[in-house]
């Protein structure tokens, strides 16, 4: 099934509470929060978020397996991946301040989930999230990105636009109908149904086009 992470640091909060709270609670994808934290501090992150959907919200442990209409958080201080569709818990990476816990958890959902991985990237400074979202489209995935009038800072959404990794623009709000309608997608659900086959890239490019299409066409 697919999963969908999510990334953002400053002004992210509000972002994320937008888009839970339009997200319907069946949509058979699994949610990750890649979020900026003080590496000092306990995160509310989940209890936060938890409060604006029906979803359960987790804060992330290590070798936890991912389930779909599930939500999981980034504990402080750690670097989070995902192997075999199981959370991996691993030392912080970099030095302070070069911290890029959105780009090491989008490289690492590519190379788990590929055709099937989702980058979203909300409000926040500076750029992380732009190397993990180049990842994904390079795996076949899809990426979003929060649109500039509803950001609250434009430095992460602005630099992955302006680097050519946005498949769709939008506000919060409409990332949560575009992720419900490709749940909802024909094209989607046969693949969930099915075992993909040996050399089916086209036919799953194929299913991209037919849903950015959509999106933008009706």
């Amino acid at each position: 099934f697919p999963i969908v992470g999510i990334g953002a640091s400053a002004g992210g909060l509000e972002a994320y509470r937008r888009l839970v709270e339009h997200l319907p609670t069946d949509t058979g994808m699994a949610f990750v929060l890649v979020q900026h934290l003080d590496p000092q501090h306990r995160s509310l992150l989940a209890e936060l978020i938890g409060s604006a959907t029906r979803m359960p919200v987790t804060e992330a442990t290590d070798c936890l397996a991912v389930e779909p209409n599930r939500i999981y958080t980034i504990p402080p201080n750690v670097t989070l991946g995902i192997l075999h569709g199981r959370l991996q818990i691993l030392e912080r990476i970099g030095e302070r301040g070069r911290h890029l816990p959105v780009d090491d958890f989008f490289r690492s959902l590519a190379e788990d989930r590929g055709d099937q991985a989702i980058g979203v990237v909300l409000s926040g400074t500076a750029s992380d999230g732009t190397a993990g979202l180049a990842a994904i489209k390079a795996a076949g995935g899809l990426t979003l990105v929060q649109d500039q009038v509803s950001a609250a800072y434009w430095g992460m959404p602005g630099s992955a636009v302006a680097a050519g990794c946005a498949d769709l623009v939008l506000p919060p709000e409409e990332i949560a109908e575009e992720l419900a309608r490709i749940a909802r997608h024909p094209l989607l659900r046969q693949r969930l149904l099915s075992e993909s086959e040996p050399g089916d890239g086209a036919a799953n490019a194929l299913s991209k086009i037919y849903l950015l299409l959509r999106s933008r066409t009706g």
